[in-house]
């Protein structure tokens, strides 16, 4: 019997000493990340018979087993997920909001500034200081495109830096997984759970989880199968399939995720790659960083074409109109859209190229052009063109009928040379790099009389004139000429119409009420205030002539003091010439900085809602399995007692064992 109290005492000192132990482990680890707080679990042992019935046999530490809750710890890892993309996503924002939103650094007071200049201008239409002024002015509005674009690259660069960066963490964590699915796999042999081991890897999990959102799950020997996005595989038991940051095949500047497989490097959509740091990286730079870019490029290539499309219709300081020599049409510069050629594509890929279309005109210029990047496409039948931001397309089977299909909506063309059969991709990005090189013309910069401010035809009632009509002053549109200048209107009152001499003018449009009649020939009727137009150049004539009465539309020499192209081109600020006649400069500029702003509160707000739910589930594991010392601390007692207790109940059996041998002998 003394035996049997023996052993259940010794039991009892080694359950009590390792309830001690696993007790002050937790309290060592009550700050070391990841920790679930462990306990003994204690069984009691077999019984034996006896005539009395089964008398126990004391108990045994069966495992140690930890405070883990699988459903709360994945609900805590994807909140964490999403916080970590979320404030990457909003600090990103941030940057780009104080870079557009800057009053002094913005697009918004260089606009303004320049077309004050061209007020200027006007007011003191010969005055050479006023044009410098102009000219000033417009070389400060380039170097503000320009900024703020070198601004938004370095943006691009932190983002290839940081995928580089977040890709090689990814795969350290995949790494350092593997291994302890190893590890855990060997521990496993003994029937035990290797509960630190266990609490490492769920740890390297919830870190993993701050760069990518991953997927995991456990097969029957323990390991994890770890995997993002629609299910590509990155840690297989003790295999690693690692990520690589590789340029992307539609644009090699720009640095997307792939996957090496044994096949070669698998390049993944930016769609596949969701959570974490890395995934609201890319996200921002899909969603915003590439609609700041577009959308700024496309107002520094709207003002280029708008301006230059308005400059042309004028007469400079030295008498040059279009078609003259020494004209210089352009004041700003901008390149044609960017095409980029997939690096899949064969050697005999055509060679894509795109060009602006002249900006459309109703009362005053305007472009038709986005803020979206069109993907190109030929699969062996039809070339089909497809803007990204909605997925809109046009299909035809070549260039020229998919221009044709196209039309003027997109505010440019495309061209190609060169075929060889084969499947080709492109990049179109029509506006990304116009604020980096939009700039003033040098060789307009050269000489500020290069600059039109003044109309190229002037009109005229003659002297002899007895009637009370007045003659508005000409102005010219798209595509006008001067050929057969001086035209000369005479009037017949008997039948109420002019004859228009030279010939060579005809058509001629008659205007009224938005309603216009075309004239191949004389007589030409008059009607009071009705817009008269020919070879692209249109006036009014008003009142009433008599018969014989003459009106002259001739070229503009000597008009040193004409402001009438300076007075247009200063109109450009506040006209309709964006978005096919929907918005101006400023208030594209506006819309811009107004969508982002909007953005940023949402992402905020989003990002809120979730680090309050990360809270919550962080809570709800600590109350699990989170240390707590007043429970510890009492465990400590507890176990203490139950330890002395044991330690009693062995002296006791010891003595009665001695008892015994003493009666014996």
């Amino acid at each position: 019997m003394s035996v049997g109290i023996f052993s259940i005492g010794v039991h009892a000192l080694q359950n009590a000493q390792i309830s001690l132990m696993t007790t002050e482990h937790n309290i060592a680890n009550i700050a070391t990340p990841g920790y679930n707080r462990q306990r003994t679990i204690p069984a009691t042992n077999v019984p034996y018979y006896t005539g009395a019935g089964y008398v126990g046999t004391g108990a045994h530490i069966m495992t140690i087993g930890r405070m883990y809750d699988i459903f709360i710890t994945g609900q805590a890892n994807r909140e964490q997920t999403a916080v970590s993309e979320l404030q990457t996503y909003a600090a990103d924002l941030a940057h780009i909001n104080n870079i557009l939103m800057d009053d002094t650094a913005g697009m918004s007071s260089a606009l303004k500034d320049f077309f004050a200049s061209i007020q200027q201008v006007a007011a003191d239409p010969s005055s050479l200081t006023a044009r410098q002024s102009m000219l000033s002015m417009g070389q400060v509005l380039a170097a503000r495109f320009q900024s703020l674009d070198s601004r938004l690259s370095e943006l691009y660069q932190s983002a290839n830096t940081r995928i580089q960066g977040d890709v090689s963490m990814i795969n350290s964590y995949a790494h350092q997984i593997a291994d302890l699915n190893l590890q855990i796999s060997i521990a496993e042999s003994t029937h035990q759970p290797p509960n630190d081991l266990y609490d490492r890897r769920d740890q390297l999990v919830t870190e993993l989880n701050k760069y990518v959102r991953v997927n995991v799950t456990q097969d029957s020997s323990g390991a994890y199968t770890v995997s993002i996005g629609t299910g590509h595989q990155l840690v297989t038991r003790t295999h690693v399939t690692e990520f690589e940051a590789i340029p992307s095949s539609a644009d090699p500047a720009r640095l997307v995720v792939g996957l090496k497989l044994p096949t070669g490097t698998q390049e993944l959509p930016d769609s596949e790659i969701i959570g974490g740091s890395l995934g609201g990286t890319l996200k921002f730079r899909a969603d915003s960083l590439d609609k700041a870019s577009n959308s700024l490029g496309r107002i520094a290539a709207s003002v280029a074409l708008t301006f230059n499309a308005q400059h042309a219709l004028g007469q400079d300081l030295n008498g040059n109109i279009q078609g003259d020599a020494n004209f210089m049409a352009k004041f700003f510069t901008v390149p044609e859209p960017n095409v980029i050629p997939d690096s899949r594509n064969g050697a005999g890929a055509p060679v894509i190229t795109a060009e602006f279309l002249p900006p459309s005109y109703e009362e005053n210029f305007y472009t038709n052009l986005t803020d979206s990047d069109y993907e190109l496409e030929w699969d062996g039948a039809n070339w089909t063109l497809t803007r990204l931001t909605d997925r809109v397309s046009w299909s035809a089977p070549s260039i020229a009928a998919l221009n044709t299909a196209m039309g003027d909506t997109q505010g440019f063309r495309l061209n190609a040379a060169g075929f060889t059969p084969g499947n080709y991709s492109y990049t179109i990005r029509p506006t990304r790099d116009m604020a980096r090189n939009f700039a003033v013309d040098p060789k307009m910069a050269a000489d500020t009389r290069q600059i039109a401010v003044a109309a190229p035809v002037r009109t005229s009632a003659g002297a002899a004139n007895a009637g009370h009509a007045t003659i508005s002053a000409g102005m010219t549109g798209p595509g006008y000429s001067v050929a057969g200048t001086p035209v000369t209107l005479t009037y017949n009152k008997a039948s109420n119409d002019f004859s228009i001499a030279p010939a060579l003018v005809f058509p001629v449009d008659v205007t009224v009420n938005g309603v216009t009649t075309s004239y191949s020939g004389n007589p030409v009727p008059y009607i009071n205030g009705a817009t008269i137009a020919f070879n692209g150049i249109r006036f009014e004539i008003n009142g009433s002539p008599e018969n014989g009465d003459t009106f002259e539309i001739a070229r503009n020499t000597g008009g040193i003091s004409d402001n009438r192209n300076a007075l247009l081109l200063g109109q450009l600020q506040t006209g309709n010439t964006m978005s096919g006649k929907a918005a101006g400069f400023l208030s594209a500029y506006a819309q811009l900085v107004g969508d982002l702003g909007s953005k940023g509160r949402e992402v905020n707000a989003t990002m809120s809602a979730h680090q309050i739910l990360l809270e919550q589930a962080q809570s709800a594991r600590e109350s699990i399995s989170g240390v707590n010392l007043d429970e510890e601390a009492a465990n400590l007692l507890r176990y203490q007692q139950a330890y002395q207790a044991a330690a009693k109940m062995i002296d006791i059996a010891s003595k009665m064992f001695d008892a015994i041998l003493a009666i014996r002998t």
